[in-house]
């Protein structure tokens, strides 16, 4: 069965060109031309949504926190496409919960590689082994197969990217671990995301665990280091 792809965007030309290209490889493509209008073609669920930060009704921002906010559409990787280049949109969207984040002017030839690249990565998460890993350090508790945290009984709620992200650090304890390793390890060797995205991960990571956030390490012009 052919993957779906939802393409939200208010310019008709973009959305004609990114269907016609989608469909050439073999995607079932819906369309919506503001957020109001993604958020009711999202109740199809597609696989994965192509969606734009500046538009009219509900710009993206607000549409991807709708998203995240639905138990049946929360799980759906989002590529941002969009025009504004500044960093803080960069920034939000990617502590939104945003797979990845994608500057105009548009390449398919990169829109369909980024598109494989997330595919690629929930085809890995879906078949790896699920055994009982649990990390622990003193009341600090990681269930890694379930994706859940919690400290002293509490729950911590982590997006995807960023439990994953303390996940390897922890599991690499006492090492020193590069931005570039992380960004192999965490978002694929093959996938074009710059370090600042790390740096931003790695500060929402440490104010969640609290005093547990001091056991991650800057490295200055290095990485970070979980120490022992």
């Amino acid at each position: 069965m052919p993957k779906k792809i939802l393409v939200v965007d208010d310019e008709k030309d973009i959305v004609e060109m990114l269907k016609y290209n989608l469909q050439k490889e073999g995607y079932k493509v819906l369309t919506a031309h503001n957020g109001k209008e993604a958020l009711e073609r999202a109740q199809q669920i597609p696989d994965l949504i192509l969606l734009d930060i500046m538009m009219p009704v509900m710009d993206g921002l607000q549409t991807l926190k709708a998203l995240k906010q639905k138990k049946e559409t929360e799980a759906i990787p989002v590529l941002f496409l969009t025009a504004k280049g500044a960093e803080t949109d960069e920034i939000v969207g990617l502590e939104i919960g945003a797979e990845d984040y994608i500057v105009k002017p548009i390449s398919i030839g990169k829109i369909l590689a980024r598109i494989r690249a997330a595919f690629r990565r929930g085809a890995q998460k879906a078949t790896a082994p699920q055994a009982q890993e649990v990390l622990t350090i003193d009341d600090l508790e990681i269930n890694v197969p379930n994706y859940s945290a919690s400290v002293a009984k509490r729950d911590i709620s982590f997006p995807k990217k960023e439990f994953e992200t303390l996940v390897y650090l922890i599991k690499n304890r006492g090492r020193v671990i590069t931005r570039q390793s992380l960004l192999d390890a965490i978002w694929g060797e093959n996938v074009y995301v710059v370090d600042r995205t790390v740096d931003v991960h790695i500060r929402k990571i440490r104010e969640k665990l609290g005093k547990y956030g001091a056991y991650i390490e800057t490295v200055k012009g290095v990485g970070y280091r979980f120490r022992e």
